[in-house]
């Protein structure tokens, strides 16, 4: 089959206590074929809050986030889910949940594809210990995208685990999305395997004060081809 193009994106929402309306508006506006997100709703009314945004974002939801502290993907209507699942990381009580989620999907042209969102801890050893125990869990999965907030940038030990030459490259930003108002943090990154080639990705035209509202992170994205 023909080599295929798609772009993923993650997106930290901060548990939709910012203004959800514009992260969707956001979402939309990317326009990503799967969407990695971080802290989304766990707890009251979450399943109804997390449907409810993937409508907003022309997006479909799996239907499940048990356990996967706050991660969750998304599909576009014209991608097949699968599988997904999602898994909880150990942290120190009583630090925030982590998890990562996993979907594996289908593309209109027949290409199978798995995506990751990841969502690590705020401190370093554990975040060390998470990514060891999720590429361990990914060992011989191709073509993969893992995505999402590190908590710390590429002078950080877990971030270059992750891209430990013959495993998984940087894919993209490559520009900080941390805080949304003024960014300086590279938080927010996507990794890809081998069989993934980069595009040059489209520019996202928003106003400043829509990236600022949405949430407290800025959405990254990359454009991709397979095949």
């Amino acid at each position: 089959m023909p080599p295929e193009r798609f772009r993923v994106a993650t997106y930290n929402t901060r548990d939709f206590l910012d203004d959800h309306h514009l992260a969707a508006r956001v979402v939309r506006a990317i326009d990503p074929d799967l969407l990695c997100l971080q802290e989304v709703p766990r707890r009251l009314l979450a399943p109804w809050r997390l449907r409810r945004f993937a409508a907003r974002c022309g997006m479909r939801w799996s239907g499940r986030q048990t356990g996967s502290g706050g991660t969750t993907v998304l599909t576009a209507p014209h991608v097949e889910l699968l599988a997904a699942s999602h898994h909880r990381l150990p942290v120190r009580w009583p630090d925030r949940t982590r998890g990562w989620a996993r979907a594996h999907v289908r593309l209109p042209g027949g290409h199978e594809v798995t995506a990751v969102s990841l969502h690590l801890s705020l401190r370093a050893p554990e975040r060390v210990r998470h990514v060891a125990a999720v590429l361990e869990a990914l060992r011989g999965v191709e073509p993969l995208v893992v995505a999402g907030d590190l908590n710390e940038g590429p002078d950080g030990e877990a971030y270059r685990r992750v891209g430990d030459p013959g495993g998984l490259a940087v894919a993209g930003p490559g520009t900080p999305t941390y805080p949304a108002r003024a960014p300086h943090r590279p938080l927010d990154v996507l990794f890809a395997s081998p069989g993934l080639r980069v595009l040059p990705a489209r520019e996202v035209a928003l106003p400043e004060a829509v990236w600022a509202a949405a949430s407290d992170h800025r959405p990254a994205w990359v454009d991709l081809e397979v095949g």
